[in-house]
């Protein structure tokens, strides 16, 4: 007894798709948009550091270490 096969009805391509989206998924991008720009604008009191440079530091100990 062969299978039968069953067929889909489409629906018109009038429906159009509604979406809903929560309140979070348009608000907190829009704040980190905000944050982020306002960082850019103005961004304070920003000073160099005074001590030696991280990198400077990290070779140095790289060297140290493969010295031994």
């Amino acid at each position: 007894m062969p299978a039968r096969t069953h067929t889909r009805t489409h629906r018109p391509a009038t429906d159009a798709a509604k979406v809903r989206l929560p309140w979070w998924a348009v608000t907190l991008p829009a704040l980190a948009f905000v944050a982020l720009l306002l960082l850019i604008v103005e961004p304070g009191q920003a000073h160099a550091g005074t001590g030696a440079p991280a990198i400077g530091r990290l070779l140095e100990h790289v060297l140290v270490l493969l010295a031994v």
